[in-house]
């Protein structure tokens, strides 16, 4: 029976992608990549792919966001917020006018009979023309801090972690919306068509306790279509699973089953009209570019030593911080749109001066080389480089203190997150908070409107993008944000 007569049997979809897929060894990636071309049009002269009309909505500062996600909520007392007046208080209660207002948060909030202050174990110093104070453990970012904008005054709504990094990512604690690169993704498209627009790095922590769990829908899609979530990398041999073609096929081979498919793809979609069809056969056409992309991506062979001595001796480890740092730095040369490093360990309950010494010492040097190299380069003035955990931590120890030892529990209601590049003021600091490190006392920071201030660097209004599903507009803010202007050039 010819093609023809087979496709007039109006097969199901069920039965037609299965017919189609057999040997296709990249199908597994089909609800992972962004769409690179409609069907039968060529790639010439294509320098933006998929994207919402009208968007950027006004001239853009930043074309990409690299997203360094600090898994655990990194202490702010340690590392930004400066607490002079805390070594006189330590081992002393914090006052009831201090906690007085939102609830406590933290694992044991409702049984605590205690809320004993502990005074930062490591030094501080004023470093940069701008005199900020940074903690002794970050001696690399110490060096950079002119070229980043550092607000200590970001509070969240969640103080548990899954809630927590859920809200961050999406705008809302519970599981089911898409993330922020899904919605970057969506309303920008690629400007890359041999790479996904969306990347995922996730790194080994460096922590002997406090490593929380992923999740893939810290970088999903949520109610849009799974073309907009985030495509892992992993640090292997194969990246990305199911890419390489299976034994026995070769290139050609590849490209004429690919060719033969998407005719029979057109054909299917004529008769049915459905536009996961189109999508399918684009995402497959980007499997196959990728085949020849990637490796060259993740050969690091050609890197000069300098850039090894600059992110770190763990640079030349595939998997590391180091290693993904200098990997993000290689996806936004090659325009890749939204690329999120998740770096766990930062969950220090316990064993706070033991476990942040080992994470600074594994994270500082990279997350600083990062900055100094997209400077060098001329990329930073368009990228946009965020650095947040999910929450802070509290004044008050978790575990009982003794003379090397502490720990703290969770806090919502101010932290710090660093951002650099990308329209920003470098060197500033932005927000103020009280002498305990527990409540804001100047310029808060709302977690949806720090998300409404990196769509702003993107040339995005937040209000503008929306995605309707089930009768409603949704956006990443939800129904709140502005954009912090005190931090735009």
């Amino acid at each position: 029976m010819d093609l023809n007569k087979q496709l007039q049997l109006h097969l199901t979809r069920r039965h037609f992608f299965g017919l189609t897929a057999r040997g296709i060894g990249v199908a597994a990636l089909a609800s992972l990549l962004p769409p690179a071309r409609l069907l039968g049009e060529t790639l010439a002269g294509q320098p933006k792919i998929g994207g919402l009309p009208g968007l950027p909505h006004f001239p853009p500062k930043a074309k990409r966001v690299i997203f360094l996600f600090q898994q655990g909520a990194p202490s702010q007392i340690e590392l930004f917020d400066y607490k002079p007046t805390l070594k006189a208080l330590h081992r002393t209660q914090l006052p009831e006018s201090v906690r007085r207002g939102p609830p406590l948060a933290g694992m044991d909030a409702d049984t605590r009979a205690e809320y004993t202050v502990a005074a930062p174990m490591f030094g501080f110093r004023q470093v940069g023309q701008s005199g900020t104070w940074i903690s002794e453990l970050l001696p690399h970012t110490a060096k950079i801090v002119d070229d980043i904008t550092i607000i200590r005054s970001v509070q969240t709504e969640a103080a548990n972690h899954d809630p927590a990094v859920t809200f961050l990512q999406t705008g809302f604690p519970s599981a089911g919306r898409p993330t922020m690169g899904a919605w970057v993704t969506y309303g920008l498209g690629s400007e890359n068509q041999n790479m996904p627009a969306f990347v995922v790095l996730t790194s080994k922590p460096y922590a002997i306790a406090g490593v929380n769990p992923l999740s893939n829908r810290y970088w999903g899609a949520g109610f849009m279509p799974s073309k907009y979530q985030g495509v892992p990398f992993r640090a292997s041999s194969e990246p990305v699973v199911y890419l390489a073609d299976p034994p026995g096929v070769d290139r050609s081979t590849q490209r004429m089953v690919l060719d033969y498919l998407g005719r029979l793809n057109r054909m299917s979609y004529e008769a049915y009209g459905d536009p996961e069809i189109e999508t399918r056969v684009a995402q497959y056409e980007m499997a196959y570019r990728m085949q020849t992309a990637l490796p060259e991506l993740m050969d690091l062979s050609k890197e000069p030593d300098s850039s090894f001595e600059l992110y770190g001796p763990e640079s030349r480890k595939p998997g590391t911080y180091a290693a993904n740092c200098l990997l993000a730095r290689r996806l936004a040369e090659r325009d890749v749109r939204f690329i999120q490093l998740y770096q766990r360990g930062w969950d220090q309950h316990i064993d706070l001066p033991r476990d942040l010494q080992l994470q600074c010492k594994g994270t500082d040097q990279p997350t600083a080389a990062l900055i100094q190299d997209l400077k060098q380069r001329g990329l930073l003035e368009d990228t946009l480089v965020i650095w947040a955990g999910e929450f802070g931590r509290t004044v008050y120890s978790e575990a009982k203190i003794t003379a090397d030892n502490y720990g703290r529990d969770h806090h919502g209601q101010c932290f710090t997150v660093w951002l650099a590049g990308g329209g920003l003021k470098p060197g500033i600091s932005y927000g103020e908070t009280d002498d305990f490190s527990y409540n804001v006392v100047r310029d808060p920071v709302p977690v949806h409107d720090l998300q409404a201030t990196i769509l702003h660097c993107l040339g995005i209004d937040h209000t503008k993008l929306t995605y309707r599903f089930q009768g409603r507009d949704f956006r990443l803010t939800d129904v709140s944000g502005a954009v912090v202007n005190g931090i735009l050039v």
